[in-house]
């Protein structure tokens, strides 16, 4: 049968909604993308003394610096401090967020309210206080814990020392992470049928199998999400070391890979390399992004 019906022009109305979400887009993120970029290509040509009008010019460098970059022993020690950081503060911020949402989850809980408030709060102070108010608590003419230390005449705890120093950056992100990660899960959590809960107290599970068979197999993409943006933001370390360095010799100014682009760009000025090794980071930061979701996806059943 032949149809009946007119078809509808098609309108300008979609493209007006949409214009200013790809205006921020390009202006945002793919402008300084592409700066970012064609700046890596190019390398500062200095001549003579490097002084008067004309003695620097940039000249193009292809690839160069992309090899310095990726062949850069400093920038591979960086990563790998980066990683030992994340191996700490990882697993220990996901896994005290899913048991306070847990926790929160259960009805016999009094205090609900105060309690989200009170864990998430941390997250509301901005990383260079936390960091700074941690850090007196860490030196040890400061430290409480190194006065009761020296009270009872026991040694004390140098938390600034080069192997310590791993546990006192990742304790500062732990204690402004959890919040974040509790209130994704929690609501999560919420979201879920209540009678799936009752249909398992009724089949005889305790909370304990509840929140083992029920609860965490559901929270399954939940978990995945925080920790795929836990691992992001762990590859982004900067203000944390950035601002305890003053404080102790146990972190140099190019600790982590963040922190040796800030150097690049702003210390020694060279920021065709600086855009470089921000190109090499970030590409790395999608492909272990990409990565965890395949994994996830493949063995998590998560679609």
């Amino acid at each position: 049968m032949p149809r009946t019906g007119r078809r509808t022009a098609p309108t300008a109305a979609p493209y007006v909604f949409v214009a200013p979400a790809v205006v921020l887009f390009l202006l945002v993120f793919a402008l300084p993308i592409g700066y970012t970029v064609h700046t890596s290509l190019f390398r500062t040509e200095v001549r003579g003394l490097g002084l008067g009008r004309g003695s620097r010019s940039e000249v193009f460098a292809g690839l160069d610096n992309y090899v310095r970059a990726l062949t850069d022993p400093e920038l591979g020690a960086g990563a790998l401090r980066v990683l030992g950081y994340g191996a700490l503060l990882v697993p220990a911020m996901l896994g005290l967020a899913l048991v306070f949402a847990l926790l929160l989850d259960e009805e016999r809980v009094r205090a609900r309210g105060f309690s989200r408030i009170a864990i998430f709060l941390p997250y509301a102070i901005p990383g260079v206080i936390a960091t700074l108010l941690w850090g007196f608590l860490y030196l040890p003419a400061t430290s409480p814990l190194n006065q009761l230390l020296r009270e009872l005449s026991l040694p004390g705890v140098d938390f600034l020392s080069p192997t310590g120093i791993y546990f006192a950056l990742a304790n500062i992100a732990v204690w402004g992470g959890v919040g974040y990660n509790m209130v994704v899960l929690h609501t999560a959590l919420r979201s879920i049928p209540r009678e799936l809960y009752e249909a398992a107290r009724i089949d005889g599970c305790s909370p304990w199998q509840v929140a083992l068979r029920v609860k965490i197999p559901l929270l399954a993409p939940a978990l995945v999400l925080t920790g795929l943006f836990s691992v992001i933001a762990t590859l982004q370390v900067f203000a944390e070391p950035t601002t305890l360095a003053p404080l102790t010799n146990s972190l140099s100014r190019t600790w982590s890979p963040l922190m040796k682009v800030y150097q690049d760009a702003f210390a020694r000025g060279d920021t065709h390399s600086a855009a470089a090794t921000s190109a090499v980071i970030a590409a790395v930061m999608f492909l272990i992004s990409f990565g965890l979701l395949r994994v996830t996806r493949r063995f998590g059943g998560l679609r």
